[in-house]
């Protein structure tokens, strides 16, 4: 009797446990006033780039108009259309001031870049003395503002011979802290066993850091590319650079801004065409962005 019954217990099916579903805990109203409140902050943080495009839009005698309106009324190009024939009339071109802009902020994120990564490779990723005590050292340095280092750093240049020159602006900016701290935190998520791996098969430092390390890290130095191309752009270079031919676009912009009653509606297209760079890049690598804050990278 008691191995019948104990057959019929081993016969009886296995039923699977109910598993509940978690309700969500907001409710439909919740919900309205949470998108309401994302849709209020998000229209905040986006009124100054509409109120400047649409300042450029407006002829002079709206500029003036007192209770301001946000929307032009009569949309009009002639802004820019003053500000490039206002450009074109100074002794040096729109096209060199261009030159000098984009090549200053090309070749100093491109040295930034390279140098920071490879400087934080090997901070990340190798042991030697004073390896703890130099990166303290970088982080101390990001607390220095630009104006605390700009004597030191002019009195250098100077030393040099790099004052009134393109590397006056281009080589402080390859050492900035910001770029290897960055680097070097994103660095430390990179499995240690896949760049063994690579060695095993026969690569070399320069083709582990290029065609492993790099790749990896894409999401990194995207973000760094963009606080880099943000810091050159607006650099007026005022203070290394002295030539009128070597001056930046920037610079030439501010210039005619501070021309006065006349030039306010060219002021206003200026800051459009100051901003319109840096809100390109940002845009086109916004997910670079959000993954580098949202992610510690790969780990072992």
């Amino acid at each position: 009797m008691a191995k019948k019954q104990k057959k019929q217990v081993e016969e009886k099916p296995y039923k699977k446990p109910l598993i509940k579903k978690r309700k969500p805990n907001r409710s439909i109203a919740g919900d309205f006033f949470l998108y309401l409140f994302l849709v209020i902050v998000a229209f905040i943080m986006a009124f100054p780039i509409i109120y400047a495009v649409s300042s450029a839009l407006k002829p002079l005698d709206e500029l003036f108009k007192f209770p301001p309106r946000i929307f032009a009324q009569h949309p009009t190009l002639d802004n820019f259309s003053d500000l490039f024939v206002t450009m074109g009339k100074s002794w040096v071109t729109f096209s060199r001031y261009l030159f000098n802009t984009v090549f200053i902020t090309f070749v100093g994120t491109f040295g930034h870049l390279i140098i920071a990564s490879m400087g934080a490779f090997v901070l990340a990723k190798y042991e030697f003395p004073g390896n703890a005590a130099f990166f303290k050292l970088v982080t101390v340095a990001m607390m220095f503002t630009g104006y605390v280092t700009q004597i030191p750093n002019y009195l250098i240049l100077n030393k040099l011979g790099w004052i009134d020159t393109y590397w006056s602006i281009i080589i402080p900016a390859f050492a900035s802290p910001m770029g290897l701290f960055l680097m070097k935190q994103f660095m430390e998520g990179l499995p240690t066993s896949l760049i063994e791996a690579a060695k095993i098969d026969g690569a070399n430092e320069w083709r582990v850091f290029y065609q492993i390390v790099m790749p990896n890290v894409k999401p990194a130095w995207m973000t760094l590319i963009i606080f880099s191309v943000q810091a050159l752009w607006n650099n007026k270079a005022s203070t290394y650079i002295y030539s009128e031919e070597r001056k930046t676009l920037v610079y030439a912009l501010q210039q005619i801004q501070a021309g006065g009653i006349a030039r306010t509606g060219q002021g206003a297209a200026v800051l459009v065409v100051v901003m319109v760079v840096p809100i390109l890049i940002f845009v086109f690598s916004e997910s670079q962005i959000l993954e580098t804050m949202a992610s510690s990278g790969l780990k072992d």
